[in-house]
């Protein structure tokens, strides 16, 4: 894997996490992530779960309007959408939130959609 695609993959995964602790866990310390990294055929396949209430992508307001363009916020679903092949959010078993993030080791690009 080439060094610009395994730097946005740990760009990605920091986002992830940090919009874990942050929004989906209220950065409550009792509260746990749950990551889960694994090779399925040719994806790699990041899941990163909180124990928070929930979260739905579609009230997250676009970054790139220009309403929201110099606001701190939005941005890690951006690099998120535009980095990884396919994004899936859902509800973890636990209750909280799941992401899942797919790159493909080869080929072409997928798809982003919501559980």
């Amino acid at each position: 894997m080439e060094k610009d695609r395994r730097h946005r993959i740990d760009l990605v995964v920091r986002e992830a996490l940090a919009n874990a602790i942050k929004h989906g866990n209220a950065q409550n310390p009792s509260k746990r992530i749950h990551v889960d990294l694994a090779v399925e055929g040719e994806d790699l396949v990041i899941r990163v779960e909180d124990e928070g209430e929930g979260f739905d992508p579609s009230q997250v307001a676009d970054p790139v309007t220009p309403d929201n363009k110099l606001k701190p916020n939005g941005r890690g679903i951006l690099f998120m959408a535009r980095f990884m092949d396919e994004i899936q959010y859902g509800a973890g078993p636990g209750g909280g939130t799941m992401v899942t993030l797919r790159k493909r080791l080869t080929g072409a690009k997928k798809e982003c959609s919501q559980d």
